[in-house]
């Protein structure tokens, strides 16, 4: 992106997106700055820079998503767990690129919406239930295609502080057909209540649509969970390892091809369009793309996953295998492997100091 920079600032991206663009472009480089370490045993000398921490950054996330995940893991509950996908027509494609927040949040509302009415309906399983919903806006090939992958557990809690299982028997959560149609129902309400004045033209043509839930079968235990959880949470739209070549004018990359079974192949976009395609999934500043809903909610939790627990005393979680949170220890040398490092200088925004600086400075410590 360093050498598209010029051109990157008159493809008509918005000022946050161009700020989300430049932290990445400048992650763990000397325009972050840094520090500079020694080794005061064998005399090796480390120069860190600092990294951008943004969310959208592929090289940013994996700490988040191992911490992420392992505060999941104490909420595992002993009971089937569903993997539903809510997807919006490519007829809201247009209105999600200029109004972005109302588009997803709605989607957010409509999807929980619809799960919550399915199980309050005593037709299917009258119970409070719960979701864990993470927003993906992609597809393969960077295309706009807005879509939740929805963890939602097999049951909720009667009135009465039980446990329900869904009447399925754990084939399926719910009918997807009569999903997808009070999906659509829910969503245009919603849409409408966030973005007043739509057109009726683009109402109609939602209303037109042949919207899809998307149910998968239910994970076979909760260490299945957790994997599904490793892969989707911390996701951005692409990651290094597919950028398989960039030059002057094009970026090649790999994708899968779904309708094909899935086969891999490449693609090459021109530099500004791969970064054009790119920026259309910075998310809004300050928007939360992972939610929870109801019983697996920051308050219900608190109460229900220690109710739900205490009925199933006789099953045992198969404890998840232990995940790797080492934190990073700047002491530690990567030569010697003692903590003999120490701090010679914090780098401002301007690079590394010379070569005769950095022996002189090295020379005083030891």
């Amino acid at each position: 992106m360093e050498k598209h920079w010029p051109q990157v600032l008159n493809i008509g991206v918005n000022s946050w997106q161009i700020r989300v663009l430049r932290a990445l472009k400048d992650c763990r480089t000397a325009a972050m700055g840094g520090h500079l370490d020694a080794c005061t045993d064998c005399g090796i000398v480390r120069i860190s820079y600092n990294s951008c921490r943004n969310r959208h950054c592929p090289k940013c996330q994996g700490n988040k998503r191992e911490l992420w995940i392992a505060a999941r893991e104490a909420e595992l509950l002993p009971v089937p767990y569903f993997h539903v996908v809510f997807t919006l027509p490519d007829t809201l494609n247009r209105l999600a690129l200029h109004r972005p927040k109302e588009v997803y949040d709605a989607l957010f509302e409509a999807a929980w919406g619809t799960v919550s009415t399915f199980g309050n309906d005593p037709k299917n399983l009258g119970a409070a239930m719960g979701m864990i919903s993470i927003l993906h806006t992609w597809g393969q090939q960077l295309s706009l295609h807005p879509h939740l992958h929805c963890i939602v557990p097999g049951g909720g809690i009667s009135n009465k502080g039980k446990w329900k299982t869904a009447k399925t028997k754990g084939k399926y959560l719910f009918p997807v057909n009569a999903m997808s149609t009070v999906f659509r129902a829910k969503y245009v309400k919603a849409i409408k209540a966030k973005v007043p004045g739509l057109d009726k033209h683009l109402i109609d043509g939602l209303f037109k649509k042949e919207w899809v839930v998307f149910a998968k079968r239910p994970f076979g235990n909760p260490k299945s969970v957790i994997e599904y959880l490793g892969r989707y949470t911390h996701k951005i739209a692409i990651s290094n390892h597919r950028i398989r070549d960039i030059d002057r004018k094009t970026v090649t990359f790999s994708y899968k091809d779904y309708r094909n079974g899935a086969q891999k192949k490449l693609m090459t976009l021109d530099a500004m369009e791969f970064v054009r395609r790119f920026s259309m999934h910075i998310l809004p500043k300050g928007f939360v793309r992972i939610r929870h809903f109801g019983i697996l909610s920051s308050s219900g939790k608190k109460e229900a996953i220690p109710l739900i627990k205490s009925q199933f005393p006789q099953v045992a979680l198969v404890p998840p295998e232990p995940r790797s949170l080492e934190a990073y220890n700047p002491k530690l040398c990567p030569h010697c492997k003692t903590e003999t490092m120490v701090n010679l200088e914090i780098l401002p925004k301007r690079g590394p100091p010379t070569h005769a600086k950095l022996m002189e400075k090295v020379r005083m410590q030891k």
